[in-house]
């Protein structure tokens, strides 16, 4: 038997280094994405600075966007921001997502059953995304939005859907998350975060109370795609004003889970490895 050793594969190279990547349109994201919320308006010097463009560079692509609808220029101050076009794409994912069309109506039935704050949220690198929100009477935190980007290793649907990922998977989200301690009860410990994860991959549903907002209360089960990996998660929100310690984490975790089974893929049926017996 040779013992050579095999050559090591070359690590990937970044996108940014393939001769496909048009550095122009990444730079119209960043203009884009320089209205981040914290401001409502950008002069051009400030989107300059922000996205570190020189001045000419920048009045280029905010001339081009604006001509586009997707920024708007105001005459007087002459600063710019973001224009309801960009909308558009909002409503483009929420109507060509399969998944958003398969949980609608489940999260609908949740939301008028349990008359609390119910969302299905979906990862997107080391956060988690609203994509679909119904809001109760007794919604706590009216600035929580469709769009809205949350960190998933201490928010209760960010750690339903880790607790189904590989060990590399986990390892490479809390290596990007910044693990802030946002209330006493935010765990930022990664091996704990992990010895966390493996008690809610057993019991099939996370909970968390006042670790991102104080009194939040929230529990989630993670939707499945066919191999068992979580696309996404269901919550349910609650205010500790509400909450009834004894009872109300079961009852949310059982019509979770089960909400979460009805929307969730059919497992695919599992295959022997090549070469074993039948």
């Amino acid at each position: 038997m040779s013992t050579a050793r095999r050559p090591r594969a070359a690590a990937p190279k970044p996108p940014e280094e393939s001769p496909l990547y048009v550095q122009s349109v990444e730079k119209a994201m960043k203009v884009l994405t320089a209205f981040d919320g914290s401001k409502r308006h950008l002069s051009l010097s400030e989107i300059a600075a922000i996205t570190e463009l020189d001045n000419s560079a920048a009045q280029r692509f905010t001339h081009t966007l604006s001509a586009l609808g997707y920024l708007v220029k105001d005459p007087e101050t002459r600063k710019y921001e973001l224009s309801v076009r960009l909308l558009d794409f909002t409503y483009h994912y929420l109507a060509s997502s399969e998944l958003v069309q398969r949980t609608g109506p489940v999260l609908q039935k949740l939301a008028r059953d349990t008359e609390e704050v119910c969302n299905l949220t979906v990862p997107d690198g080391a956060d988690i995304v609203f994509v679909l929100r119904y809001v109760s009477r007794n919604v706590m935190n009216p600035n929580v939005i469709v769009g809205t980007r949350l960190p998933s290793y201490c928010t209760a649907p960010g750690l339903a859907i880790l607790s189904t990922w590989s060990d590399e998977e986990v390892d490479a989200v809390l290596a990007a998350s910044r693990l802030v301690k946002h209330t006493p009860n935010t765990i930022t410990d990664p091996r704990r975060i992990k010895s966390r994860l493996a008690k809610i991959r057993a019991a099939g549903y996370a909970h968390t109370q006042d670790e991102l907002y104080a009194d939040d209360i929230s529990t989630a089960a993670p939707i499945l795609d066919a191999h068992g990996r979580a696309i996404g998660a269901l919550n349910i929100a609650v205010s500790r004003a509400r909450w009834d310690e004894a009872k109300d984490e079961q009852r949310y975790a059982t019509v979770l889970r089960e909400a979460a089974a009805t929307v969730s893929a059919p497992r695919l049926p599992h295959r022997a490895p090549a070469g074993a017996r039948a």
